[in-house]
């Protein structure tokens, strides 16, 4: 059973995410210092997520163009946020595919460990199970 059954439900809970990512300064000033914009795009359903420093962009807002782009299952990304798949792990099993510089790839990872500290509770504030985990 898939943990995000409609692109609705995507969108309130990513894009939830990444709106408390990009109110937080210092994951703005990291951001910038490192150059970084990020393209997200979910499948599964469907959920397209722009980040930039102090900017998040959805759906058809969102810009092509970014320094790195992230496609993934929104199962995929269930399991990444709550650290029950690792990003290493999932690249190298084809769920995750990434265009882009690598070393822009190894700037934004720890750059975005406050995600993974409040994904848990959006998740659960949005009364979702977690199914794709299982």
């Amino acid at each position: 059973m898939s943990t995000y059954t409609d692109s609705e439900t995507a969108y309130a809970v990513f894009g939830e995410l990444f709106k408390i990512l990009a109110a937080d300064e210092q994951f703005t000033e990291r951001m910038r210092a490192a150059d970084l914009t990020v393209r997200l795009v979910h499948v599964k359903p469907d959920c397209v997520i722009h980040v930039a420093p102090g900017e998040v962009r959805f759906g058809d807002d969102a810009p092509e163009d970014a320094a790195i782009t992230i496609k993934m299952s929104c199962d995929t990304a269930h399991r990444l946020w709550l650290g029950t798949l690792l990003m290493p792990a999932a690249v190298a099993m084809g769920k995750v595919r990434i265009k882009g510089k690598v070393a822009k790839v190894l700037e934004l990872v720890p750059i975005l460990q406050p995600a993974f500290d409040q994904y848990p509770h959006l998740v659960a504030a949005h009364g979702l199970t977690d199914g794709a985990a299982k």
